[in-house]
């Protein structure tokens, strides 16, 4: 079955840099879209990045020029660079995959995700 397992979350101070990983398996690599989302306490969980088939990504407002999305499609694991965090990006982070679809910033028709990793930031 599909899994997909997070790594690289802790925490740094304002200003910091982490890089988060999920390893995914358990399915035939096609078409697929991957994410990540976040989700901080008392709030709902919303798309950061994602990236397609073709290795073109997409960004929320929120993060984009901070925050890189890649994979590597060799050893299927996505990554997500987080540079000049801020506290606001506390939350936990979620990878995400959606099998055959081109429609990657479709964050509401994910349905797989890992278990996890938490990201602290403080100031």
């Amino acid at each position: 079955q599909v899994q997909l397992v997070e790594s690289g979350g802790g925490s740094v101070q304002a200003g910091g840099s982490l890089r988060l990983s999920c390893r995914a398996s358990g399915y035939a690599v096609g078409i697929d879209c991957m994410a990540w989302f976040r989700q901080a306490p008392g709030k709902e969980r919303e798309g950061v990045a994602s990236i397609d088939s073709a290795d073109r990504p997409s960004y929320a407002n929120s993060v984009k020029g901070r925050f890189t999305i890649s994979k590597d499609n060799t050893e299927n694991t996505l990554y997500l660079q987080m540079n000049s965090l801020k506290p606001e990006d506390t939350a936990m982070y979620y990878c995400g995959l959606r099998l055959r679809s081109w429609s990657c910033r479709a964050f509401s028709e994910y349905n797989y995700w890992g278990q996890g990793t938490q990201v602290t930031v403080s100031s």
